[in-house]
């Protein structure tokens, strides 16, 4: 009997912001003139027309809309979305719904609206609540407009809120990490993630460092930053996230589960089982050119069918991820593959003391987590073999 096809996710890309981060590697472009807002929803739900053909009549559980700046749209397009995206997919009667906003674009009124359109999580990209590191970031916001934004929300009636902090920045100290820290908790979020800055390719600070904290001040900080919200009552269930008991987030743990994902707006990447396989596609990256071609397959930007190896590598890039690790099960279920095609990077694991040894789980040790890409690098896929294809 064939395995149950995973669960079904969303992913909505709204791409425009204010102005790009010199840190930000996500498709994202700076709002030149007025938001084309309506054509490009036109775009989104023809494109969600044309992608829901391939998940077989499965009912969506999460929505995401990220970006760039989702909170730039008005609170009646995103109503309007949400109803489009209602009459074309079966939605889950408690589907979690999430906006990402961040302070600066923001004001109660929208906030309200967006839980009147029926967005049931909100995602605030704070950074930090300190004026010097915002500075360093090229945030359009200050401390107290990250405040008002917290605050914003929970007035709102937002009860589901994540804050997005990150740590090792510029000149940063992990009393200051810790002090941006205690000010997220006293707004009572039920979601925190703590991002460590890195400097990813094809950025402003890729091409010009700023000067960071040493790898050891790094790893203080995050310890501090683990232990503060273990006291406080936060679970750190993933490398970056931490949550209050039942408040993890549905979407992103159906990623680090391998489910599969719709993917539409411009860059969109999705995820998608099949009779056919597994396979991928990802978007046109420009908006103009996505909207141009979406509800067709001119508007993507490349298609892939996940060969074995690549199946392997992908499953244990996100179940990695969580500090509760994976049953073998879940690895047969999601990939279609026998749980001893992990045998040997199981072992290498193992014997480098990456991976906790006696349980019937595969959980990184604390080793494994803190270097989760050494982990990772017992699983790359073989390139030698000629039914190896790249991983988009």
């Amino acid at each position: 009997m064939p395995a149950p096809l995973p669960p079904l996710s969303l992913y909505v890309h709204l791409p425009w912001c204010v102005r790009k981060c010199p840190y930000c590697d996500f498709n994202s472009h700076a709002l030149r003139g007025e938001l084309e807002e309506d054509a490009y929803v036109d775009a989104l739900l023809r494109d969600l027309a044309h992608a829901a053909t391939l998940a077989g009549g499965r009912e969506v559980r999460t929505i995401f809309i990220g970006g760039g700046t989702p909170s730039l749209f008005h609170p009646s397009s995103i109503a309007r979305l949400l109803a489009g995206i209602g009459d074309r997919v079966p939605l889950a009667a408690a589907a979690e719904i999430t906006l990402e906003a961040n302070p600066g674009t923001v004001e109660l009124d929208r906030f309200r609206g967006f839980r009147e359109a029926g967005v049931n999580r909100l995602s605030i990209g704070i950074q930090s609540f300190e004026e010097g590191k915002l500075r360093a970031l090229g945030r359009i916001h200050g401390p107290e407009e990250a405040r008002r934004a917290a605050e914003a929300a929970g007035a709102a009636g937002f009860r589901n809120l994540n804050l997005d902090l990150m740590y090792g920045l510029p000149g940063q100290t992990a009393g200051q990490a810790l002090a941006d820290i205690e000010i997220a908790l006293a707004y009572g979020p039920a979601h925190l993630s703590a991002y460590q800055l890195t400097l990813e390719p094809h950025t402003y600070f890729h091409a010009h460092p700023p000067p960071l904290p040493d790898d050891e001040a790094v790893a203080s900080m995050h310890q501090a930053i683990e232990e503060r919200l273990r006291d406080a009552g936060y679970r750190h269930y993933e490398v970056s996230a931490y949550a209050r008991h039942g408040s993890e987030c549905r979407h992103n743990l159906n990623y680090w589960e391998f489910g599969d994902y719709l993917g539409i707006g411009a860059g969109a990447h999705a995820k998608i089982t099949g009779a056919g396989g597994t396979w991928r596609y990802a978007n046109a990256r420009h908006p103009a050119a996505y909207m141009r071609h979406a509800g067709t397959d001119a508007a993507r930007a490349s298609t892939q069918r996940l060969e074995e190896p690549d199946l392997v590598f992908e499953f244990m890039l996100n179940a990695l991820r969580l500090h509760a690790g994976f049953a073998p099960a879940l690895f047969e279920e999601r990939t279609g593959l026998p749980f001893d095609r992990l045998d040997r990077g199981l072992e290498t694991g193992r014997r480098r003391g990456l991976i906790e040894p006696g349980t019937d789980r595969v959980v990184p040790s604390e080793l494994g987590r803190r270097f989760l890409n050494d982990l990772l690098l017992a699983f790359v896929p073989d390139r030698s073999s000629p039914a190896a294809t790249a991983v988009i």
